[in-house]
């Protein structure tokens, strides 16, 4: 989900005493591209800040099932495949929601808490659409240190995430169903990842460098995120440099030669294949879809 999108999304520097807790804040009128929720490691809390819309989502080639919501509502998941979301605001409202990623070690350590110390690994119900007051309060503190604060503090952020990893696990801890997925990416690793490939559009794709940044071997960083958002690495750094096209072609006046470029293709006619490819109508057509 850090692909680079034509609305606000603001996904904030990690820093190393962060890891714990991986933020990411969305501001649409409406998307009609739908946007990848990646199947990674820890659990995804997501709360709507404000505004109303209709979502859909769906499992990747699935169908598209339809909810509305509103500010407040919460939803938590920890999905073993990727899925794609896409949403209209209702009544011409800003639509912002906020998603969390929290690690295994804070639930973990909430675990053992309310459990006892040999408690082992847990897994949570899936919530839809819920509504929880602290929850709702302890999220938005989480976003008011990291966004308003010059330097935020990460004692205070891990505190206010260990208070809401014991929350979801006094009220929202699955019984019936024990342990968790292990082998999976970590939220910061793939955050991390993305971060480098949108950095670095223009440049020649290298799996190595991504498979450094993620700590892992190649063959072991190219399976686990494939599995996370069902794409290979290089077919995913695709959609980013195409991401990025869409909005420029879009929202500035550049030359699609010069687009073209800024994501990496110096010659045109191979940037209009791909992107042709990848979005079914050339740069031209989808810039001026009255004249294509």
């Amino acid at each position: 989900m850090w692909q680079c999108m034509p609305s606000e999304h603001l996904a904030l520097p990690q820093r190393s005493e962060l890891q714990d807790v991986v933020l990411q804040l969305f501001t649409h009128h409406s998307i009609t591209e739908p946007v990848l929720i990646p199947a990674v490691a820890e659990p995804l809390l997501v709360m709507v800040l404000s505004g109303s819309a209709i979502v859909e989502e769906r499992t990747l080639g699935g169908e598209w099932e339809v909810a509305q919501v509103q500010v407040g509502d919460f939803y938590l998941t920890s999905t073993a495949l990727p899925y794609e979301m896409r949403w209209q605001a209702r009544g011409g409202d800003t639509f912002e929601v906020m998603h969390l990623y929290l690690a295994h070690s804070l639930i973990d350590q909430a675990t053992r808490h309310l459990l006892g110390s040999q408690a082992g690994p847990i897994s949570f119900f899936d919530i839809s659409g819920g509504q929880d007051d602290l929850v709702r309060m302890l999220l938005e503190q989480i976003r008011l240190e990291l966004v308003k604060q010059h330097e935020p503090s990460p004692l205070f952020v891990r505190s206010l995430a260990q208070a809401l990893s014991v929350h979801l696990v006094r009220t929202y801890r699955n019984p019936e169903l024990m342990g968790r997925r292990s082998n999976a990416l970590q939220a910061y690793k793939l955050r991390r990842v993305i971060d480098l490939m949108d950095q670095h559009l223009a440049e020649p794709f290298s799996l190595a460098d991504l498979a450094e940044a993620a700590q892992l071997s190649e063959y072991h960083f190219s399976r686990l995120f494939k599995q996370a958002t069902g794409l290979s690495p290089s077919q995913y750094f695709i959609r980013l440099r195409m991401d990025r096209a869409r909005q420029l072609l879009l929202e500035t006046d550049c030359s699609i030669i010069d687009i073209g470029m800024e994501v990496g293709y110096s010659s045109p006619s191979h940037f209009s294949q791909v992107f042709r490819h990848q979005v079914g109508i050339s740069p031209s057509a989808y810039r001026n879809p009255e004249r294509g």
